[in-house]
């Protein structure tokens, strides 16, 4: 019948070796650095990130304006199937718009996909009147710090578990030596003859 002796390595015994000391050390240090230090690098990172992400935000939207457009240009032809053109993309038309106290004008920009001739659409526009992106909404920001934050403490956790695998080959081969050294020490009196 086999026991089990829980905590041996903490123990005093004469069969415990300070690579068994060292290796219990580590194990408690890589615990606690993957489930308190890496969430914590990860929190961290999410936060800086999240108030990175909205002050670009802000800023965007204080740079761009939107406005409802009426879309003059024909759309280009759909690509065949082998193109790509079994997807839905956003292209570019020409638009056509009124701004309060102002001319009309036109523009090139991107309008969603299925949008036809004398159909309505909201685009955006920067400061010098050129077509971009709606700036990122408050769902964007938080998706970025979240995706930041969880790439922050993946990575942590894969350096922590790097440095586990290294020292644990390091432990090992020192082991080996500790054992090779106790052979030699009690070896010669296995294998000695009796007389």
């Amino acid at each position: 019948m086999r026991t089990r002796v829980r905590g041996w390595r903490w123990q005093r015994n004469p069969l415990r070796r300070r690579s068994d000391v060292v290796e219990t050390w580590t194990v408690l240090v890589v615990t606690v650095l993957l489930f308190v230090v890496a969430p914590l690098v990860g929190v961290a990172a999410g936060l800086r990130a999240h108030d990175q992400a909205r002050a670009l935000a802000t800023a965007a939207r204080a740079e761009r304006h939107q406005v409802r457009a009426l879309v003059i240009g024909d759309p280009p032809r759909r690509a065949s199937a082998v193109e790509g053109g079994d997807r839905e993309r956003p292209y570019r038309a020409e638009v056509r718009w009124t701004e309060p106290g102002k001319a009309t004008r036109t523009a090139w920009t991107r309008v969603p996909a299925g949008t036809r001739t004398g159909d309505t659409v909201s685009v955006w526009f920067d400061s010098r009147g050129r077509g971009v992106a709606p700036p990122p909404d408050r769902a964007a920001v938080w998706q970025h710090a979240v995706t930041v934050g969880v790439c922050a403490a993946g990575g942590t956790a894969a350096v922590v578990l790097f440095a586990h695998a290294v020292e644990r080959r390091t432990a090992l081969r020192h082991r080996m030596a500790e054992w090779e050294r106790a052979w030699a020490r009690t070896g010669p009196r296995w294998t000695q003859p009796r007389t």
